[in-house]
């Protein structure tokens, strides 16, 4: 019999490993030629299944060296795709497979397993994850010269447009053993290239997201930079990744270092509730004006605190959740306090549609990713910028392929509070479309139009054209 062809070569790693502990617990001799025929047959049809078991080829290492100090037979799964009929066992039958062929594919498949494995040096499992993205952009005369602006721009300049790479998203995520107390412990990062400048060259690589956390069954605490408690959920968009979706325009979404502890209760069978608590570290220099830059202290910490009740039957998912900010800001010898109050909520009445949001009201809020914050006014004297906003998504999924979002959110400050000049008031609406090619490729295309009211100047209007495609991995 001919030797196999290079397609069992570059089968699923997974097979290779059944196949050399099925012949590696047991002498070549104790198996007879019918069976080792059908286990190629078998062989031959999961060849087509290799891109949905590459994650099992991180744990087969494992499964190898306690297979070879300890001999156990291991079943192969019994499955649509590996069931035979009685004309295929009869044709496997007729192509018996020699110990030395067995061996070969199993050489073949331990390296590439040496190839592609991923070990941390305290020998924790890692994996890495990420979208490769590029964009495809145009915008407006009010751009401001950014690739994708949160607020129209004052002055009108050229239209720019152009191609990126730097919103692309790399992944490292963990799982450690058993910790004290029966917890287990689990982390993850996220970067991306979004710091630097526009230029294509000068992309530089920055901390996204970036998380430990200890889990129990009812209980999880974690550290790390996230998005504030008050501001769990975003838009869905390809076109706004560098910054959250709707920056400026109802989204508080600030990244920073915080502390958080997690309880969760069942009030039922479907319902449960989630209660969490943490403290928040401000970026109290964030959008206020030039000249309170240096007498701001630059970071407080800060009070957060979400209760979400959420109710699940079937595809059908109701959540609501009641949110609270509290902090200070330190500015010379006086302290102006920061205050956030809202609710966020899925609302999901069946698998196709979907609706997602928040509101929100308060003072001096800038510090967690939005515009107002601080102000001065006519007697010279620093005072809290009050406001509102809020933003809503309506998501449809047409298919498991084909899914259509459409958001808009604002932020409207109160007008006594600020000087001419000033945003009063930040709206910003788009819709998208976004089509999986592949099970790891994704396509979208997003129009959005921002809306920016400056005091006592008027309206200003940029709109933005985006064409995504995103490598999953």
């Amino acid at each position: 019999m001919a030797p196999p062809g290079p397609r069992y070569l570059r089968s699923v790693p997974v097979i290779s490993f059944a196949l050399l502990l099925l012949f590696g617990a047991h002498p070549a001799a104790s198996q007879t030629a019918e069976q080792g025929a059908a286990i190629l047959q078998r062989l031959d049809r999961l060849e087509k299944e290799n891109r949905e078991l590459q994650d099992e080829i991180r744990s087969l290492r494992d499964i190898l060296t306690k297979a070879q100090l300890t001999p156990t037979k291991i079943e192969e799964p019994k499955t649509a795709s590996t069931a035979q009929t009685g004309a295929e066992q009869e044709q496997a039958e007729a192509q018996p497979e020699t110990a030395s062929e067995r061996q070969q594919v199993s050489e073949h498949r331990i390296e590439e397993l040496a190839q592609t494995k991923v070990e941390a040096s305290q020998r924790f499992p890692i994996h890495l994850t990420g979208t490769l993205l590029f964009n495809a952009f145009t915008n407006g005369s009010n751009n401001g010269g950014a690739q994708n602006p949160t607020a129209a721009s004052l002055s009108a300049g050229p239209r720019n447009s152009g191609g990126t790479l730097r919103q692309t998203v790399l992944g490292l995520t963990f799982h450690g053993p058993q910790t004290f107390l029966g917890g287990r412990v689990s982390g993850s990062l996220y970067m991306d290239f979004f710091s630097g400048s526009a230029a294509s060259l000068n992309h530089v690589l920055r901390v996204r997201l970036a998380t430990v956390q200890l889990d129990w069954p009812n209980t999880t605490f974690s550290v790390g930079q996230d998005k504030p408690l008050v501001s769990r959920r975003e838009p869905n968009s390809l076109a706004q990744v560098g910054v959250s979706p709707l920056t400026n325009a109802g989204n508080p979404w600030l990244w920073q270092p915080q502390a958080r502890i997690e309880q969760r209760f069942a009030l039922g069978e479907k319902t449960t509730l989630t209660a969490e608590a943490g403290i928040f570290q401000t970026s109290e220099q964030t959008n206020i004006p030039a000249d309170l830059v240096g007498r701001v202290e630059v970071a407080r910490p800060a009070i957060e605190a979400r209760v979400g009740v959420k109710r699940q039957s079937g595809d059908r998912v109701f959540e609501f959740a009641p949110v609270v900010h509290a902090s200070t800001t330190h500015i010379g010898g006086a302290s102006i306090p920061s205050r956030l109050y809202g609710v966020d909520w899925l609302i999901k009445p069946s698998s196709s549609f979907e609706v997602t949001g928040m509101i929100f009201r308060g003072q001096n809020f800038a510090n967690l990713g939005a515009i107002g914050g601080l102000s001065v006014n006519a007697a010279n004297r620093v005072i809290p910028v009050r406001g509102a906003g809020g933003w809503i998504q309506f998501r449809y999924i047409a298919t498991q392929r084909l899914s259509f979002n459409v958001y808009g959110g604002q932020q409207d400050d109160r007008n006594r509070d600020l000087v001419t000049g000033r945003i009063a008031k930040n709206q910003y609406y788009a819709g998208n479309v976004m089509y999986l090619l592949a099970p790891n490729v994704m396509s979208a295309f997003e129009v959005g139009q921002a809306r920016t009211t400056y005091l006592g100047i008027g309206n200003r209007l940029n709109n933005h054209y985006d064409l995504a495609l995103g490598y999953l991995f």
